[in-house]
């Protein structure tokens, strides 16, 4: 079983198991980046919310969506908040049997679920009949698991670097393009022209985008409407509540709950 404590040393590229599941309550994690040579990874919770960086994207990955990462992807896990982590580790060339060798998102239903729960507190042992036969249904659930698309592409302009940090990990919140100018030196017009190349939005929709995972952080993680709207600078509740439903197609209470 494997059962991890916070800050517990942990190697899945030391260990030959085809399958490797973990599980952990944490708080405040920041993995760092790093990647798995030999193992493609499967990442998620049950319960509170995740933000994943890579080299230039960041996904958010709140418990009705799952993360596949294959090997070699370098990335970086980081939450502020109780996380329920579960962490599936396989072997890449099996992995290769079934699953593509790109990031994927999907959404995780019910059933998806139970396996994966299942499958991290296995033995780090051969697998049996049992888990075999569990894991073709897994597979089966995997390869028909709609693909979400709430991705963020981020900048890497060195003149924003050191902010990009900040947004990553939750410390600050992109501002508005004319504090951003302000704060960098940058004219108006070269960080829209930067971004536009980078990130193929504008600052003012990345930013826009930026708050809206943010947003689902936020929800997941029990704040209010409210207490959301103030964190995120919304003019109103009802304001956020349009932006919201402009970008998903559901106001936020609607949208979480359909995802339960």
């Amino acid at each position: 079983m494997a059962i991890l404590k916070q800050n517990e040393e942990f190697d899945a590229d030391a260990l030959k198991e085809k399958v490797i599941g973990i599980a952990s309550d944490m708080v405040m994690h920041d993995s760092g980046f790093h990647d798995h040579k030999t193992k493609a990874q499967l990442l998620y919770a049950p319960s509170g919310c995740m933000t994943v960086t890579t080299s230039d994207h960041q996904f958010v990955l709140p418990p009705f969506r799952m993360l596949w990462i294959p090997a070699n992807e370098n990335h970086r896990v980081n939450f502020r908040n109780v996380v329920a982590y579960r962490s599936i580790y396989f072997d890449s060339e099996y992995a290769e049997k079934y699953m593509s060798s790109s990031l994927k998102v999907l959404h995780v239903n019910a059933l998806l679920k139970e396996i994966i729960e299942r499958i991290c507190l296995w033995e780090w042992a051969s697998l049996n009949t049992t888990q075999k036969n569990l894991l073709n249904v897994f597979w089966d659930e995997i390869g028909k698991a709609p693909e979400e698309r709430l991705e963020l592409k981020m900048p890497i302009d060195r003149r924003f670097k050191k902010m990009v940090e900040e947004w990553t990990i939750r410390n600050s919140m992109p501002p508005m393009l004319k504090k951003l100018a302000e704060e960098t030196g940058a004219v108006e017009k070269t960080i829209t022209r930067i971004f536009k190349k980078e990130t193929h939005l504008s600052y003012q929709e990345w930013r826009q985008q930026w708050r809206l995972q943010r947003s689902i952080e936020l929800l997941v993680d029990g704040n209010s409407i409210g207490e959301v709207s103030h964190i995120l600078d919304f003019s109103s509740d009802s304001a956020f509540i349009e932006f919201f439903k402009k970008h998903t197609g559901s106001t936020p209470l609607q949208y979480l709950m359909k995802n339960e």
